[in-house]
């Protein structure tokens, strides 16, 4: 077992994270700029340092919980050059591609191993230590990951080379976010034909609607008790999120010469829903938008 992880990006995502690892028997030391996810993160066990560059100091295993790709080289600019050689890396944030492979290539030139590893699995998947895990990078450098990521998630898949991860990131919440529209869309059409929703969901639940946005996540109140839906809405995977992650499908879309039309309609309604000032809801609140479920707040 790893003797020490260092953990940077304690919030409602890292939290939890860093929590499982001290869980499992992982000495962590862990650092935020939020106070308030510091106090939840010490309150989980985890060791506080100052600094971002004082988490990494002597660490066997760094990883990296952040919001974006520029900020991710941000860090990683001021942290590699202070973790021991031969040391592992992890960025386990979504980001641009770009940026993924750029710090694969900082972190290489200083003789350390690197992992991309993004997740899939929400905040409730981060508490329950349930995640999926992505991984890019070196087969050597995914099986010396392995304990840790185990400690935090119960699927992990080796994507191949650096980027892989985020490729599979990517790819995966485009479908995620189309599905979920298509789910939202065939709701509104039931109500407005008289069918109730229990009756479609047991329908489409058993034959060739059957969807994760379906069956797991329902964007509708009732059946599928665990949903969002059946919580006001409140985020296990908040709209804004979404929003982000398919407007990294579509910048890697054009990079490379890929048709995503309906990756490009998806991004134009969550856009649609973040000016409706809907990005801190649940993504499967698009429900409510399309269908003018919530007042004053149907597509136009």
């Amino acid at each position: 077992m790893t003797d020490v992880v260092g953990f940077i990006g304690l919030g409602n995502m890292g939290g939890p994270m860093a929590r499982n690892l001290v869980k499992a028997g992982f000495t962590v030391r862990g650092f935020d700029m939020v106070p308030a996810a510091r106090a939840a993160a010490a309150e989980g066990g985890v060791t506080l340092a100052d600094s971002a560059a004082e988490v990494v100091r002597g660490a066997d295993t760094v990883i990296t919980m952040l919001p974006s790709g520029p900020i991710v080289m941000t860090v990683w600019r001021e942290i590699v050059p202070l973790i021991p050689p031969g040391a592992l890396i992890v960025d386990c944030s979504t980001v641009d591609i770009e940026s993924c492979r750029a710090a694969h290539a900082l972190a290489a030139g200083r003789g350390l191993m690197a992992l991309d590893a993004p997740v899939s699995g929400g905040v409730g998947g981060a508490t329950a230590g349930t995640l999926t895990f992505m991984a890019g990078g070196s087969v050597q450098a995914f099986a010396r990951a392995q304990p840790c990521l185990a400690a935090m998630g119960k699927n992990l898949t080796h994507c191949g080379d650096a980027g892989a991860g985020q490729a599979a990131k990517i790819c995966n919440n485009m479908i995620l976010g189309i599905s979920m529209i298509a789910v939202s869309e065939a709701f509104g059409l039931a109500d407005r034909l008289g069918l109730s929703r229990q009756a479609l969901f047991d329908v489409a639940s058993k034959s060739s609607g059957q969807c994760w946005s379906l069956t797991s996540y329902c964007p509708v109140p009732g059946p599928v008790p665990a949903s969002p839906a059946n919580n006001g809405y409140k985020p296990g995977f908040a709209a804004a999120l979404m929003l982000k992650d398919l407007r990294l499908s579509q910048a890697a879309a054009g990079d490379a010469g890929a048709e995503t039309p309906l990756g490009q309609a998806a991004t134009a309604i969550y856009e649609r829903m973040e000016a409706l000032g809907l990005g801190g809801r649940d993504f499967s609140a698009v429900f409510e938008m399309l269908t003018g479920a919530a007042p004053d707040r149907a597509l136009v």
